[in-house]
């Protein structure tokens, strides 16, 4: 394959600029595929996780998750081709505080186009952005998700290892932490693909935490196929380790807009020396 320099060194720069800009714990819990949303359309999606059984008590200040509602909105524009930015708006509505805006993320992401023809899918999505210390005792954070995946046939896998590091809060001054995650999946029908989903935060790169200390969390999912604009994905989650909230389900609903409901067209506007009323 030969890269043309000129949209090779567009690629990269836009690649630095991203790297140079984490998913919350239970807020927004997705592993990422390797697309991007189609250039000049927004993606709209609710992401609403209940935690049945979680951390009971606060911790470094930070809110117990037992009984805990988080909801958040993520928004979503391709901007061309191989281009994106998302942002988030965390929620939380939990038995003592009510219902609380959380915090708010903004998430630049590159991907190889396909026109490349790389032979699995490959992006870099970033993540930075900050949450309340009532909700996190480390509020300013920044994630590095690198995003492989590959369809074949029926199957579908991707592999998400992300790193993670903190600005402000406890764990500012240990580095990089590990956080990868994984989905398997499999089509059960056209419309209908049944399968599983990995997370783990396994603590500082070159020194991971105690297998205790560390997050594992396994969650078999759903994915229903309701039309080319929709995603649907549900999910029932388990921890595996003490660190880790014990049982929660998640849901994903998501929406694409190729045009925006408040953008006019073009011919609506009129054009430069056109008689307008």
């Amino acid at each position: 394959m030969i890269l043309r320099p000129r949209r090779l060194l567009l690629f990269l720069c836009a690649l630095l600029w991203a790297v140079s800009a984490g998913a919350q714990d239970n807020y927004e819990i997705q592993v990422y595929a390797a697309d991007t949303v189609d250039p000049g359309a927004t993606m709209v999606e609710f992401h609403t996780n209940f935690t049945f059984q979680g951390r009971k008590v606060f911790e470094d200040g930070v809110a117990p998750t037992n009984h805990a509602m988080h909801e958040t909105l993520e928004i979503t524009h391709g901007w061309n081709k191989w281009f994106e930015t998302g942002f988030y708006v965390f929620t939380a509505a939990e038995p003592r505080e009510g219902w609380q805006y959380v915090g708010s993320h903004i998430r630049p992401r590159v991907r190889v186009p396909e026109n490349w023809h790389w032979p699995v899918g490959v992006s870099v999505s970033t993540e930075f952005g900050y949450v309340r210390p009532l909700y996190s005792a480390d509020t300013w954070t920044w994630e590095i998700r690198p995003i492989v995946d590959k369809k074949l046939g029926k199957l579908y896998l991707a592999f998400n290892p992300a790193f993670e590091k903190s600005f402000r809060g406890p764990a500012q001054n240990i580095g990089w932490e590990f956080a990868p995650g994984a989905k398997f999946s499999y089509d059960i029908t056209k419309k209908v693909a049944a399968g599983i989903e990995y997370y783990s935060s396994l603590g500082p790169v070159g020194n991971f935490d105690p297998l205790a200390e560390q997050e594992q969390q396994v969650i078999p999912n759903i994915d229903v196929d309701f039309g080319p604009k929709w995603e649907f994905n549900l999910g029932a989650g388990w921890g595996a380790t003490r660190s880790t909230d014990h049982f929660l389900l998640k849901m994903i609903v998501g929406y694409r807009f190729d045009k925006l409901p408040w953008s006019r067209n073009k011919k609506e506007t009129g054009k430069p020396g056109s008689a307008s009323n």
